[in-house]
């Protein structure tokens, strides 16, 4: 089990400290094809892990009725978490309802020259993103306590997903005048959560075979939600072209074959 614990710590810590570290040190973005076709690549092997994976997996241990509770549990605990994020970033005379931008995505319309409010910002975007982290660990600890393997791949995805997350929360920070070791300090804090999450998700899985199949189809509600509610329709929007999902169905192919190796 200390395996899985590790997992969700990389997952969390280096994944959002990285991000942190490459907007601290190049102090913006790659460009955003990169990140698209990162993002879009990864959403595809999501989406094999979830319907050849988390699925098949919980449905030898529970019936459908379970799965089919779990994945709209995981699906509502990740849109209440997003309001959450939305609300606390938003300013008085910004509603964040649909992301129209590459800039709204990561709100950066709040990037304005006020580095008390760019503070302020940044520490409220850097505890919701916390809060989002803990339902990812949860998916590392139920996946991997019962499929090792699917616990690397799940880390490995996570990891990839909480980079731009990082990239996002240092950028407000280092405006309000905090200094770059913290940043990344900070950003790899928030990421700490998975862990929290991750370590959640082993106790879960030790209670029954139904807990198990109850957090396994969850944690695949939840990639699902961010799959096709956040990364595919901004990676269009980023690159406005069907680039974005032809690298998420090649991403797809991929996850198909890794779930069966």
């Amino acid at each position: 089990m200390f395996e899985i614990i590790l997992f969700s710590a990389v997952a969390g810590i280096i994944g959002m400290g990285l991000g942190g570290l490459i907007t601290a040190s190049l102090l913006k973005r790659p460009s955003e094809n990169v990140v698209c076709w990162l993002l879009s690549f990864a959403a595809g092997v999501m989406v094999s892990i979830v319907c050849f994976g988390l699925v098949p997996e919980t449905l030898d241990l529970a019936s459908p009725a379970v799965c089919i509770l779990g994945l709209i549990a995981g699906i509502l605990v990740i849109m209440v978490l997003n309001r959450i994020v939305d609300r606390v970033t938003e300013t008085k005379d910004e509603k964040l309802q649909v992301h129209h931008t590459h800039e709204e995505l990561y709100h950066e319309s709040q990037m304005i020259n006020n580095p008390a409010r760019m503070l302020r910002s940044g520490v409220l975007m850097l505890l919701a993103i916390a809060l989002h982290n803990v339902p990812e660990g949860i998916a590392i600890g139920a996946g991997g306590s019962y499929d090792f393997r699917l616990g690397v791949l799940l880390t490995i995805l996570i990891a990839v997903h909480n980079i731009p997350e990082g990239m996002a929360i240092a950028a407000p920070l280092l405006v309000g005048g905090v200094g770059r070791f913290k940043v990344v300090a900070l950003t790899a804090l928030a990421g700490a959560t998975t862990l929290v999450g991750g370590i959640i998700g082993i106790a879960i899985g030790n209670i029954s075979d139904f807990a198990i199949a109850l957090s396994l189809s969850a944690a695949g509600g939840a990639m699902l939600y961010i799959v096709f509610g956040e990364i595919i329709p901004q990676s269009v929007i980023m690159t406005r072209n069907r680039t974005a999902p032809i690298v998420t169905l090649f991403g797809i192919i991929v996850g198909m074959i890794a779930t069966q190796i």
